[in-house]
């Protein structure tokens, strides 16, 4: 059997699900696995050239690479009435959104989506999502989009929220927020999609079953976070559609489907076909 190239982020949240998986603790069988840790705007960039043969991306950039890449239906993050949010040095009107510069962590992230869809086209530069609350307290961006543990990490900084998507979507859908999923190449064939969704289902589960332990993990990427924020993050992204999509999961990433497709942001609307 080849060796499986993995690619996900050095993130608390990713550590935590693969953190089984990456130590042995549990196997893809005979399967050999390699993990690359990359941020995920530069997985999503890999994926459009399926360089690898399964990656965590973001779910806009899964509208890119469908016909290459089918859907794991473990290991998605999903927010449950919360997800990116615009921060500011100071209260900003709803309305003047529009015309400040903002820093987002990637045009193709499904951050950078949903601003689009609640926000138009705004100004923006392209920032490490790391860099952000600096990029914007420093006066290079008027306002920053946070994914990761900025968003619970923000007001120690100094920053103000100014719209919180994960809410705007609760309130529009009622439905938890995807943001990111993994992905297997289609040429990977059904027997290999079949054992590397159990593997990374197996350590999920492993995570659950230890916390303690896959968070002190975690803790090795949660840039200099506590350990009760460092758990607090991940366990709002690593919840109950992380195991399994559901059909609240499946419904959820079709309707982002459907709504960006509406919105002319995306080309089409990809099947949502996770196994």
């Amino acid at each position: 059997m080849p060796r499986i190239r993995i690619g996900h982020s050095p993130d608390p949240d990713d550590a935590f699900m693969f953190y089984a998986l990456t130590t042995g603790k549990v196997k893809a069988g005979d399967i050999e696995v390699e993990h690359v840790l990359e941020d995920i705007e530069s997985l999503n960039r890999r994926a459009r050239t399926a360089e690898l043969e399964v990656t965590a991306v973001s779910a806009a950039t899964y509208t890119m690479i469908h016909d290459r890449y089918r859907m794991m239906d473990p290991g998605a993050s999903m927010g449950k009435g919360y997800g990116p949010i615009l921060v500011g040095r100071e209260p900003v009107d709803r309305k003047d959104i529009a015309d400040k510069v903002i820093a987002i962590p990637g045009s193709h992230t499904t951050a950078a989506l949903l601003l689009r869809m609640y926000v138009g086209d705004p100004p923006i530069i392209e920032v490490a999502f790391d860099k952000i609350p600096q990029a914007v307290l420093e006066g290079q961006a008027d306002l920053g989009l946070l994914i990761h543990e900025g968003q619970i990490t923000h007001q120690s900084m100094g920053l103000h929220k100014v719209l919180d998507m994960g809410k705007e979507w609760e309130r529009e859908t009622g439905l938890p927020l995807p943001l990111g999923i993994n992905v297997m190449r289609r040429d990977l064939g059904e027997d290999v999609h079949r054992r590397l969704s159990q593997a990374l289902r197996d350590s999920i589960d492993y995570a659950y079953a230890n916390v303690d332990e896959a968070i002190e993990y975690a803790m090795r990427y949660g840039r200099g976070i506590d350990k009760e924020t460092c758990r607090r993050f991940v366990l709002m992204y690593v919840n109950d559609y992380t195991m399994r999509l559901g059909d609240d999961g499946r419904a959820a990433l079709e309707r982002l489907f459907r709504m960006a497709h509406a919105k002319g942001l995306i080309p089409e609307i990809p099947p949502v076909d996770p196994i």
